[in-house]
């Protein structure tokens, strides 16, 4: 989770050093940055008309190019990339949908139980034609929809009772707006009773009630007295300007935010004394004031606070968030995270994704299971000045320029969303690149994987705990009377040739007992040669002599000579006595067993048995590889207690062989603890 949080930090640290490229690399080519202040005098009268809709203000009755520049001016800066956005905006045809109600319970959970947005609604009434034609309200539905105002169309004849209860006796216009001043208010319905049915006449009447929400001061009693005022919003904000009404974006932006923050217009076009203005700092108008308990904050100094709908938002959002906007954050930072197990898995193709499934489910999970509490610690009455100090953090830190270039970004890349995911992409590949580089030195197997194999192994492994759990190692009661599992007693009886054999997990060799050969002595190799040549070599050909007729003998036949050995045969031969096993205690048994042992102690040095784990069998050679075990190997033992090379017996086990090479007895269960008999002689044999 840590590797995939990191991953993610670094991509966001990339996409802000790629902005700063793309804007020094805008600085270069056409000299100005997206900060930088526009004359309007030097736009042409479609820019200037452009922006005035991406504003919401009206220009159907100024004919002259003098006129829209000045009301231009009268609402607010000009920037760049104000002016980037709006041709943009402009450019793209893409097609608005609208909502076609079914009933009045359509019409109910979408219009009149929302209570922070605003709806303009199409009634036809029954053997009516609309009131708007298709093509202006296809021109409506485009022109409202830039400011949040959703639309639909409502057909009485899919719901005749319900229109005459609402006295839609013929096809009109339904506007629903918040009626109070407060978080999920009442919602009052309005009808359009306009006669001119053009598209710029209804929305001035759109524009019009949504303004008449917003608190108006027309002198400057007014405003000393509302600037003094302290109430229930601890955040407001001010527009000082010379206009009629405010900017249809800031009437939409008031009731987005009913309840969290107050939106307050002052009209300074007939004031003779602003004097006032001068006291609390605002020496120009048009002005954007943010008034917060922290103090005044002014809205279009930094990088992009720009006069829109969308600039503002983000920025109120920062500044006074919801609940639910945290919540999405946190979601799509999850995501995100969860994505980068794409990339990070390496192997099969079809292993990436159903692990990146897998880590969507749980972060998804996890998330949603973490804000539960969350939600119910948010609601206690005692948290109040919790929740103040948490909203004056996120004051404090997003009216920052760092906040504001974060913002910046933000608005950049949602509204490029190819550049986003394939510098996503981009930042995936590379992580999975250097990812299979460094599992290439670490020899790791997995990346080379195919498909196949890695669903074989899945099918293995799912098969294997759903069929043949594995088993614990648990200790069996000493008291018991069986010598062997049941379970493997059981499947000893069944034919091997006829059945499939179990699909055991390869996980419990982890838990297999490892340690280190150590020796006492301190002789050189050299002088160990001289003292025994004879015995080492009389040793040496003896086990390889023995140990090459064991590779000869079936595992069956092994495993009855075995038995013979413990109930008493003494023709038993000397590879079921390779090592000095407890089964076999006849003299010649223990003779060669003896023999066997004795390399390490008369051809080398004496074993530090006190190292070995007290229920290991004290054994000198390597059964599987015939080699003798040499000072600092690593050797790892069995439940039944026969020590091997740690190499030597992993991949004896990995073969799918999960058996002692020797008893036979299963490698993954626990057998009674062994108590040692007397330690090996130090003395070569006679």
């Amino acid at each position: 989770m840590w590797v995939k949080l990191c991953c993610l930090l670094l991509y966001f640290l990339a996409l802000f050093v790629l902005a700063r490229v793309f804007e020094a690399v805008a600085w270069y080519e056409s000299g100005f940055l997206a900060t930088q202040l526009v004359d309007p005098v030097a736009l042409s009268f479609r820019k200037l008309r452009t922006i005035l809709e991406c504003r919401g203000l009206g220009h159907s009755g100024l004919p002259e190019k003098k006129d829209v520049r000045e009301l231009v001016e009268k609402s607010g800066d000009l920037m760049e990339g104000e002016l980037y956005s709006a041709l943009k905006e402009e450019e793209a045809s893409e097609s608005v949908s609208s909502t076609n109600f079914s009933g009045e319970m359509h019409f109910y959970e979408l219009v009149e139980d929302t209570k922070d947005g605003i709806w303009l609604v199409q009634v036809i009434a029954n053997d009516r034609s609309p009131l708007v034609g298709k093509v202006h309200w296809e021109k409506m539905v485009k022109k409202v929809s830039r400011f949040g105002i959703r639309t639909g169309t409502f057909n009485c004849s899919s719901d005749p009772r319900y229109c005459k209860r609402r006295g839609w006796l013929k096809s009109t216009l339904i506007m629903s707006v918040p009626q109070t001043s407060t978080s999920k208010g009442k919602v009052m319905l309005k009808e359009y009773s306009g006669r001119r049915i053009e598209v710029e006449h209804i929305f001035k009447w759109i524009t019009a009630h949504a303004a008449s929400r917003i608190k108006t001061i027309y002198n400057s009693e007014h405003l000393k007295e509302e600037w003094n005022k302290s109430d229930q919003y601890r955040v407001k904000i001010y527009l000082f300007a010379n206009l009629d009404q405010p900017p249809a974006f800031f009437s939409a932006l008031s009731v987005k935010f009913t309840g969290r923050v107050e939106f307050i217009f002052v009209n300074v076009e007939n004031w003779d004394n602003k004097s006032y203005m001068a006291e609390i700092g605002i020496y120009k108008t048009p002005s954007y004031i943010l008034r917060t308990p922290e103090g005044i904050y002014r809205y279009g100094n930094n990088t992009g606070e720009f006069i829109s709908l969308r600039a503002m938002d983000s920025f109120l959002r920062s500044l006074q968030p919801e609940v639910n906007d945290l919540f999405v954050l946190s979601l799509v930072l999850v995501n995100l995270m969860a994505w980068m197990d794409l990339f990070i898995t390496q192997g099969a193709t079809i292993k990436r994704f159903v692990v990146l499934i897998s880590t969507l489910g749980t972060y998804n999970s996890l998330l949603i299971i973490s804000w539960l509490p969350v939600l119910g610690f948010l609601q206690l009455p005692y948290l109040d000045s919790f929740y103040e100090y948490s909203l004056k953090l996120f004051r404090y830190s997003n009216t920052t320029t760092l906040a504001s270039w974060v913002r910046a970004d933000w608005m950049f890349y949602s509204s490029h969303p190819a550049l986003f995911l394939s510098t996503y992409l981009g930042h995936g590949l590379l992580i999975d690149y250097f990812e299979k580089k460094r599992r290439r030195n670490n020899n790791t197997d997995e990346v080379n994987a195919n498909n196949l194999e890695w669903l074989s192994s899945l099918w293995d492994w799912y098969t294997s705990y759903l069929f043949h759990p594995i088993a614990s190692f648990q200790h069996f009661p000493f008291d018991s009377d069986w010598d062997e599992d049941p379970d493997l007693f059981l499947e000893r009886l069944a034919f091997p040739d006829l059945w499939l054999h179990p699909l055991i997990p390869t996980d419990y060799i982890k838990n297999l007992p490892m340690w280190r050969f150590q020796c006492l002595g301190a002789h050189s190799d050299e002088e160990m040669l001289e003292t025994f040549p004879d015995s080492e070599s009389d040793s040496d050909s003896e086990n390889k002599e023995v140990f090459s007729s064991d590779r000869e003998v079936s595992e069956d036949d092994e495993l009855s000579t075995f038995h013979k050995c413990s109930e008493g045969d003494h023709r038993c031969s000397v590879e079921t006595c390779s090592c000095a096993s407890q089964y076999c205690h006849h003299e010649p048994c223990e003779r060669k067993a003896r023999s066997y042992g004795s390399y390490s102690s008369a051809g080398d040095m004496e074993p530090d048995w006190s190292a070995w784990p007290p229920d290991m069998l004290q054994c000198t050679e390597c059964v599987v590889c015939l080699e003798n075990f040499t000072k600092g190997c690593l050797l790892m033992g069995l439940p039944c207690g026969h020590v091997f090379h740690q190499n030597c017996i992993v991949m004896w086990l990995a073969g799918g062989r999960h058996c002692c090479p020797v008893c036979r007895w299963a490698s993954y269960k626990k057998k009674q603890p062994y108590t040692h008999p007397q330690p090996l002689s130090s003395e070569p044999p006679s």
